[in-house]
């Protein structure tokens, strides 16, 4: 099995100085995260949980230092201002916007149409109800990518660890779903290769990607962790080269690997 395009990663800084490491290191999206409607009151008990401090005009700071990668924001729900968090964030530079947190194909089509093709528009799954609704939402033109947001999707289904969602056949039936629709598919976010302080493998979590043909994550908070802007560019390279690793693949191997990250998050469950 190979991966079918370009795996696009994105980080999520409003740091200048990371940000320009980033971007050096071939990441493909830079930006900010100003999600918190409602967030805390979600994913406040999480430890994994990312609640973000980021301000949208920090996103200037980020562009300044940003020559080759697309500007991205994640804005908040749908809401009575996401029209002028819309509008701030293009005038700022963004070229790929993410709405957070929504439930229907009438959510998804509005914020399509707030951003009438100026910008990428990425649609973050993360609610049982868009879920169910999928069929729906993947047939709305000009959505360019279905992203999984696994924290707040395992408690809407009620499991104990976000990766389950991962190994589920609910994410196989997402995946085809998001794929059949010739859309962008990606999830979760992925840590250093060798990062051996994580209660789950980052390499066992890579290959989840090309099993499920997704081509998008985010470089999660722990791959920055310890980590100086000089050395960004070598954890990015390993992180790619591992990618196209279990991209070459066989389906029964890949196959195998769901089976191992199943029963290490079974032995989670057992601490």
């Amino acid at each position: 099995m190979s991966m079918p395009c370009q795996f696009v990663l994105t980080a999520v800084t409003s740091d200048p100085e990371t940000a320009a490491a980033v971007d050096a290191a071939g990441v493909d999206r830079v930006g900010i995260d100003i999600e918190r409607m409602g967030k805390l009151a979600r994913q406040g008990h999480l430890s994994e949980a990312r609640i973000s401090d980021h301000q949208l005009d920090e996103l200037s700071g980020v562009a300044a230092r940003v020559t080759r990668a697309e500007l991205f924001a994640r804005l908040n729900p749908l809401h009575a201002g996401s029209g002028e968090e819309v509008e701030r964030a293009l005038a700022l530079g963004a070229r790929a916007l993410m709405l957070p947190y929504f439930s229907s194909r009438r959510e998804a089509a509005a914020f399509v149409d707030m951003i009438g093709g100026r910008a990428s528009p990425v649609l973050l799954l993360e609610t049982a109800a868009a879920v169910e609704r999928l069929p729906e939402i993947v047939s709305v033109k000009g959505v360019s990518e279905i992203f999984i947001g696994l924290n707040d999707l395992r408690i809407g289904l009620g499991l104990s660890h976000p990766f389950e969602v991962v190994v589920s056949d609910l994410m196989d039936t997402i995946a085809s779903r998001v794929l059949d629709a010739g859309l962008r598919f990606g999830f979760g976010g992925v840590a250093r290769f060798d990062d051996c302080t994580l209660p789950v493998q980052p390499d066992l979590v890579y290959s989840q990607y090309p099993r499920l043909n997704a081509t998008s994550a985010w470089l999660a908070r722990s791959f920055f962790a310890g980590l100086e802007p000089g050395a960004i560019e070598a954890a990015v390279r390993t992180l790619r080269q591992r990618m196209t690793y279990w991209g070459g693949q066989s389906a029964a191997a890949l196959d195998g690997r769901r089976a191992e990250l199943a029963a290490a998050l079974e032995r989670l469950k057992g601490r």
